[in-house]
């Protein structure tokens, strides 16, 4: 069993910043990529941003230079730091991971919870 558990997630002025935690628990043998997602109200639920083990990173054009993922691999947690924030930015955080656990050969995609991320004045 496992479970990713995100974090950092609130309500921020337009400009602000927020960083987001996401750490993965449970029977884990090897952690591939980890990564966030979001979503909308009323949109489908987008990449934003993906980290390898060996610390390669993909964004979603929409957040780069605004928005960077960093990973520890020992703690099994990612983290989403989130500067320049604007109001579109606003939607629920998803963490993302693929993980291969001690009792499988094979790498599963496992999701958190979610939290939500508001942009306001």
């Amino acid at each position: 069993q496992v479970q990713l558990v995100e974090s950092g997630g609130g309500l921020v002025q337009p400009g602000g910043s927020l960083r987001l935690s996401c750490a993965a628990s449970g029977s884990i043998f090897s952690i591939y990529d980890m990564g966030w997602f979001r979503q909308a109200p009323g949109k489908q639920r987008e990449l934003v941003a993906s980290i390898t083990t060996d610390g390669s990173s993909n964004y979603a054009d929409s957040v780069k230079d605004r928005f960077t993922i960093s990973r520890d691999n020992a703690k099994n947690t990612v983290y989403l730091q989130m500067n320049s924030l604007k109001p579109e930015d606003t939607a629920v955080y998803y963490c993302n991971a693929l993980i291969m656990l001690h009792s499988s050969g094979n790498y599963a995609r496992y999701w958190g919870r979610g939290t939500q991320v508001t942009v306001s004045s």
